[in-house]
């Protein structure tokens, strides 16, 4: 199983960059899953459901919800957690985890750094941990990097940066 993190600034289209990286792990066969960090308490449930009344008013310290077709697994945990443990606790068999953040976690990193958000992106060449980004996607033709910078405007950018995070993602397998 291989890991990489997904980081960028705010509203700068990590999501979207996850989600097209997934769907292009997944024409390729590969097993995709996939570690969203929040800085914020997630919202699971409509208030007053069964599911959110199990985990809320139970005071559970797990709830499963089974569904068709579905599975999803509330626990209660402190936010210490880094995504080597969780995807090596709750992600087994995936040939592929895609991490949204957790952008000081000892990970391999792919930045997407758009100019119309108007902040810099976080590599820089003088970070220690430098070398823990293996690509740049950005829409910035003047954009340098230590690393292999990946542009929009490319016509293979996405199969490439799916070949780099292969080739480069941290190796979690038990």
């Amino acid at each position: 199983m291989r890991l990489v993190t997904i980081v960028g600034q705010k509203n700068s289209g990590k999501t979207t960059l996850l989600i097209a990286l997934a769907r292009e792990f997944k024409r390729q066969g590969r097993t995709v899953a996939t570690i969203k960090h929040a800085t914020h308490p997630a919202v699971f449930d409509t208030k007053g459901t069964d599911s959110q009344r199990h985990f809320d008013e139970g005071n559970a310290i797990k709830t499963l919800i089974a569904a068709p077709e579905l599975r999803v697994l509330f626990e209660r945990a402190p936010d210490d957690t880094d995504p080597v443990t969780l995807a090596t606790k709750y992600l087994q068999g995936a040939d592929i985890v895609l991490v949204e953040g957790f952008r000081r976690a000892r990970l391999p990193k792919v930045e997407i750094s758009r100019t119309a958000i108007g902040l810099p992106p976080y590599y820089d060449r003088k970070l220690p941990n430098a070398s823990e980004w293996i690509a740049v996607v950005t829409d910035d033709p003047n954009f340098q990097a230590n690393c292999r910078v990946l542009r929009f405007q490319d016509t293979m950018w996405l199969p490439v940066l799916a070949s780099l995070t292969l080739e480069f993602g941290k190796d979690v397998t038990p």
